[in-house]
């Protein structure tokens, strides 16, 4: 079976764990502190990053997208849908959910390793000001949540649960759709809740 490397508060991670339990595949997951660059996830991915995913065959798949495009292809296509158009509007969503996590952790990072003295409050608007603007299009026109969802549905609400962990009470703000939006998820997707970063 396949192992995921992982951090239960990373809002990557959580994306392609929920997407393995929509697509159906088993995966393990083992936790990994990053900071510790344990051998497993240096010996796997030389960027000590997570998520990563090491196959049967121990090749490693490593960066988020590219594991939820081979966890697409694995389940034949129930991630992204076939249709040109359509998984262009799957790809662009997972983009720009990933995107904001992008800014995000950015965020955390500049608060967690820099002094005090250090932290740069002009980096940090500046990240905000990137969360809210695709926030403020994601609550513009939330995506539909149908039967059948796409890895785009998938990375938003990881997003939006790194969010709630991260910046508690401040996203949300202004952005009642895109809350209901989430309570929907959850609702639809119960399978999927237990993956949102915690």
């Amino acid at each position: 079976m396949p192992r995921l490397l992982y951090a239960s508060a990373s809002p990557y991670s959580a994306k392609v764990r929920m997407a393995a339990l929509y697509a159906g595949i088993a995966i393990e997951a083992v936790p990994v502190k990053t900071d510790d660059e344990p051998s497993l996830l240096i010996d796997a991915n030389p960027l000590g990053k997570i998520p990563t995913l090491i196959l049967d065959d121990g090749r490693a798949v490593y960066d988020s997208r590219a594991i939820t495009q081979y966890l697409g292809r694995l389940s034949r296509n129930v991630l992204f849908p076939r249709n040109p158009e359509k998984r262009l509007d799957a790809e662009v969503l997972e983009a720009l959910a990933d995107g904001i996590c992008d800014s995000a952790l950015s965020m955390v990072y500049e608060r967690r390793l820099r002094s005090e003295d250090k932290i740069s409050e002009e980096w940090l608007e500046k990240q905000w000001s990137k969360i809210t603007r695709g926030l403020d299009v994601f609550n513009a026109n939330p995506p539909k949540l149908p039967a059948r969802i796409t890895v785009g549905q998938i990375a938003l609400r990881a997003t939006l649960g790194y969010l709630a962990l991260r910046f508690p009470g401040k996203w949300e703000k202004g952005r009642s759709r895109l809350v209901r939006w989430a309570a929907r998820f959850d609702e639809k997707f119960p399978q999927l809740k237990p993956a949102i970063p915690s």
